[in-house]
């Protein structure tokens, strides 16, 4: 598993993920309290609007900028990416309207738009085979979750002892941490130097879409966006309601209820290198898809459940949702990888983050208004069959059209 962090440059590039990745979480508490401050009893409404404008420029900036900077050095696009991150994350602390939290996180978001797929393109290219890079997309799913269980606690530490408007000051920490690694970084020649598809802005800018069309094998990655979207917005909006309001339980059981799904997903990341090994990506894709939406099912039953047991039922649901999206999430990348060429992965990439967050773009708001609108056992039932479709579609594209690109090294893979 730790096999990739004896490459130097990919162990200080999965150093200034992690960072960034620590620093971005406590943004996360830091805006929720801004939004607080500004509106009062319409924080919520900040908030929901604050994360719909960065799902917005997600979607549509990820691939204009993936062809805006596609004829530029590697390294230069991840620094001023940062830069640009950190710049903004000081400026927040000083907004007084809602209005500048929604000018300034779009900014913040254009440049994280353009960093990841980038950032997530370079990796193969440092990396010389296909177990190695396996286990760095492992050790990268850690460190979303690692983040997602630490953050909350190094907020609410830091917050005992200063203002939240310092953990704006953490975060841009972060990002100019990871700036540092990014400059300190000895890159290959053929990592750093792209090789940017000729044509229009236009035409660049679609490479990474034509690219999802006309490959079956990201096609049916395309449907499992959704397979994906569904059961996640389930767990990152409804899992306070659930706690509090239908269980009736209190505010610790909300991290304890989310602390088991970082553990299903922690513990299927560790394991997965091993399994896909032996067993083809996405088979191992689609059983994550039925184990997620086993998750979902197990979710009803808990809910529907009038005795004691409810409660570690629910544990388990959130437990079994976290294993199946770590099974469908971590392999997503080894697909791109082997299904483009290097003239292509940037863009890829780009498509990607764009195609999975118009997922997300569907799925938040339908959970958020259903679960208000018709209770929150229907829109589990409604986020089942969504995830269960989109499921379904990408076993029809992948089991009539097996994906049948070579086996190759990633070395290969970067001068194909």
């Amino acid at each position: 598993m730790l096999t990739p962090l004896n490459n130097r440059a990919y162990a200080r590039l999965f150093s200034a993920h992690l960072v960034a990745l620590i620093g971005t979480g406590l943004l996360t508490v830091a805006l929720g309290l801004l939004a607080v401050d500004i509106g009062g009893t319409r924080a919520a409404t900040i908030m929901g609007l604050a994360m719909s404008v960065k799902m917005i420029a997600y979607v549509f900036a990820s691939p204009l900028m993936a062809a805006a900077v596609d004829r530029f050095d590697t390294k230069a696009v991840l620094i001023a990416s940062d830069i640009i991150r950190a710049g903004i994350a000081l400026c927040l602390p000083f907004v007084t309207y809602a209005w500048q939290i929604y000018a300034l996180i779009f900014i913040l978001q254009i440049a994280s738009a353009t960093f990841t797929p980038r950032f997530q393109a370079l990796i193969p290219s440092l990396l010389d085979d296909e177990e190695t890079y396996t286990q760095a997309l492992s050790l990268s799913r850690l460190a979303y979750d690692t983040e997602a269980l630490l953050s909350p606690l190094l907020a609410a530490a830091l917050l005992t002892v200063t203002s939240y408007h310092n953990l704006f000051v953490g975060t841009a920490a972060g990002f100019v941490f990871s700036a540092a690694c990014v400059a300190s970084t000895a890159l290959p020649a053929a990592a750093r130097t792209p090789q940017p598809a000729q044509g229009s802005f236009f035409h660049r800018a679609g490479i990474g879409l034509r690219t999802f069309r006309r490959s079956r094998a990201l096609t049916g990655l395309a449907w499992l966006n959704l397979a994906i979207a569904a059961p996640m917005s389930i767990v990152i909006v409804a899992t306070p309601d659930i706690v509090q309001n239908q269980l009736g339980r209190t505010q610790a059981d909300v991290a304890i209820l989310l602390a088991f799904f970082g553990i299903g997903s922690m513990a299927i990341a560790l394991i997965l290198p091993r399994i896909l090994a032996r067993t083809p990506q996405t088979g191992v894709m689609l059983a994550g898809a039925a184990t997620a939406i086993t998750g979902l099912l197990t979710m009803s039953s808990a809910l529907l459940s009038t005795t004691h047991l409810s409660w570690p039922t629910l544990c388990l649901a959130w437990l079994i949702t976290g294993a199946g999206l770590s099974a469908m999430l971590t392999p997503s990348s080894r697909l791109i990888t082997q299904h483009t060429t290097a003239e292509q992965r940037s863009t890829t990439f780009a498509a990607q983050f764009a195609l999975s967050h118009a997922c997300y773009l569907i799925t938040y708001p339908l959970v958020g208004f259903a679960s208000s609108a018709i209770g929150i056992g229907p829109t589990i039932t409604i986020c089942t069959l969504i995830a269960g479709g989109a499921a379904i579609m990408a076993a029809s594209i992948w089991w009539t059209n097996p994906c049948t690109a070579p086996h190759r090294t990633r070395k290969h893979l970067a001068t194909a």
